[in-house]
Formats: C-alpha cells, sequence, structure tokens
C-alpha cells in the first residue's frame, strides 16, 4: 500500500485516517464486547459475571495539575459506559533538562489525592525522564467494572432517541485559556473574572461523575459521550459514527458557558470546537428526555435537548439561523490557536 504523505495537526487524528488504521490493525477476539472504534473511548472485555472496562489518555495540552487531570479524563470515559472507575495506572513522562524531586512527588502526590477522593487505587504505573520533552506528560491507563445489563454501548441508541448536553461547554477550554493568557484577559475583563475561569477546573471541575449519577437513575439511556478534544462538535460527529445513525442538531439550544462565550468571542474561536471536559453528552429515548433534564435542574445543572437521532441519513446535521449545514469533525481542537 503506498502511504500518501499529509500534515496532522495537533490532536486527534483525521476520522478517515484513523478509522482505515483501526479497521487494519487492530483486532478483537469472542470476549471483547467493545473493541477498537470510532466513537468508542473504551474498551469493555467479558470477564464473566461482569464487564472489564478499560481506558488510557495522556494530557499533552498543558501540564498543570496534571495529575488531577489524567485521573479525571479517564475515569470519565469509564463512567460513559456504565461502570465504575476502580483501578489507575499512570505512565509519567519526565523533561529531560528540569526534572525536580518537587516535580515528581507533586504529580504522584496530586495522582494519589485525586484518586483517593473518588475511591480508586492508585495502583502501579512507570515513572522516568525522558529526552526531548520540555514539560511532563502524564499518560492514564483507568480500569473499571459494569455488570453485563448495566453496560451502556452507543450502539443501542435508536432513531427518534434525543441527544442532551448537561452542563454547558466548553469549560475545560475556558479554564484553559484563563490559565494560559491570563493577563490580556484580566485587562479586558477583570481579575474575578480571570479566576473564576480559572477555578471552573475544579469547581464544577471537570469529572462527568455528578452528571452521570443523575443519569443512572433514568431508564432510556442508550449512550453516552463526553467532548473532548475538538469540542461538542466532534463529539456529535463520533456519537453519530458509533450509533451508525444522523442526527439534526438545533445550535439554538445548546447550552454554552457565559465565561467561555466571552473569552471564545476575544479569540475569535467555536466554543462548540474547544475543548469542553465536564460536559456530557447523553442519547435517550424520547418519553425520558423531559425526566431527565428535569432531574439536572433540580440539582443546579443545565441541561438541555438538543436534537434528534434519525435513520434516514447517516449524516450529522445542524439546524441554525442561517439554515442547514452539515457537520464534520474539526481537523484540530480550536484552543489548539491560543495554546501554540
Amino acid at each position: 500500500m503506498s502511504i500518501t504523505w499529509q500534515k496532522y495537526f495537533p490532536g486527534k487524528l483525521p476520522h478517515d485516517v484513523l478509522q482505515d488504521l483501526l479497521q487494519r490493525y487492530t483486532m478483537a477476539d469472542d470476549r471483547t464486547i467493545l473493541g477498537a472504534r470510532l466513537g468508542e473511548d473504551a474498551t469493555a472485555i467479558d470477564m464473566g459475571d461482569k464487564i472489564l472496562l478499560a481506558k488510557t489518555d495522556p494530557i499533552t495540552f498543558t501540564s498543570a495539575d496534571a495529575g488531577y487531570y489524567a485521573v479525571h479524563v479517564n475515569a470519565n470515559d469509564i463512567y460513559c459506559l456504565g461502570g465504575r472507575p476502580q483501578w489507575f495506572l499512570a505512565t509519567l513522562l519526565l523533561p529531560e533538562y528540569n526534572t525536580t524531586p518537587e516535580l515528581v512527588e507533586s504529580l504522584f502526590a496530586r495522582i494519589h489525592a485525586t484518586c483517593q477522593a473518588e475511591g480508586i487505587a492508585y495502583c502501579g504505573g512507570h515513572t522516568e525522564v525522558t529526552l526531548g520533552l520540555e514539560r511532563p506528560i502524564v499518560i492514564g491507563h483507568m480500569l473499571g467494572e459494569v455488570f453485563k445489563d448495566r453496560l451502556i454501548d452507543k450502539r443501542s441508541i435508536q432513531p427518534g432517541d434525543r441527544l442532551i448536553l448537561a452542563r454547558e461547554a466548553p469549560l475545560e477550554a475556558t479554564a484553559l485559556i484563563a490559565r494560559a493568557r491570563p493577563e490580556e484577559l484580566a485587562r479586558h475583563y477583570g481579575d474575578e473574572f480571570v479566576e473564576r475561569s480559572k477555578n471552573l477546573l475544579i469547581d464544577p471541575g471537570i469529572s462527568i461523575r455528578p452528571l452521570y449519577e443523575i443519569v443512572r437513575q433514568h431508564a432510556g439511556v442508550h449512550g453516552l459521550h463526553d467532548p473532548t478534544d475538538g469540542g461538542v462538535w466532534t463529539a456529535i460527529v463520533e456519537l453519530c459514527r458509533a450509533a451508525d445513525l444522523g442526527i439534526v442538531v438545533q445550535e439554538e439550544n445548546i447550552p454554552i458557558l457565559p465565561e467561555g462565550k466571552l473569552i471564545c468571542d476575544h479569540f475569535g474561536l467555536d466554543p462548540l470546537g474547544c475543548l469542553a471536559s465536564g460536559s456530557l453528552l447523553i442519547a435517550v429515548a424520547a418519553p425520558t428526555a423531559a425526566a431527565l433534564i428535569a432531574a439536572y435542574a433540580n440539582a443546579g445543572i443545565c441541561a438541555a435537548d438538543i436534537g434528534g437521532f434519525s435513520a434516514a441519513t447517516k449524516t450529522p446535521l445542524v439546524q441554525s439561523a442561517e439554515g442547514v449545514r452539515r457537520l464534520h469533525p474539526l481537523e484540530q481542537d480550536e484552543i489548539v490557536r491560543i495554546l501554540h
């Protein structure tokens, strides 16, 4: 097979490239319930009466509080399959020239504290000083379990299901940009605004556990997906790919974080194309949608019905004031333009 050179942007590989690689080089055995495929962020393996869930993800866009970040980002994808994150391993790649004992201990301590707060065992990994690195990279590996009848499989999403976004986006990008450009933002919006935006990473935080705890109390939930690299737009495309369905999204219904809207407008970014950990996309049977949204409202969490799945086309579409357009995954997350 001939290889055509292609420039890849920081972040995820293009969907068509990744899909080709997954189809040609990954495999599943008869115990693999969910394997490597577009729109699926964790693996599910049959272990008898329970299913083992496995997830790995690195922290690359930032080194700030990377230990805290790595635990929650990996735990989120275990929750998205209906499971409980239970065991965490971390590979710590440390910079060649500026690694100090304080840096190493701070990473271990933060991972330990975060796991302890979440009831997760920090039980292994690997640590090394790595040639060529300028900042630490934490690669997390999370394992969890779920009973077979509680697995949430995106392939269960049905035509007519509604798509709900719980918690406004883009919480993650808002906090990261505020931490990367505090002086510039303070000049325009004040110090209090910057501190509030920075703290979003912790309060309400990037964990979807509070959102999942509400979801698990409702029947008819057919798929969960947390929007990370590429934001809400890319996550919707991934969800449709995994479900093998199309969707029509009502753009005006998508809840956007006020601080995120201000920051994205300031830098000319699309808030729905930015890192959005901390939010949760929920595919749910239509009769359950209103009750689920009401449950979030009772908990003080913003949630909205943003569209409906369809078998008429496998294409994700967006309805806005300008008309209908096809939704494509972003070549790179909008935040890359600020961080680089």
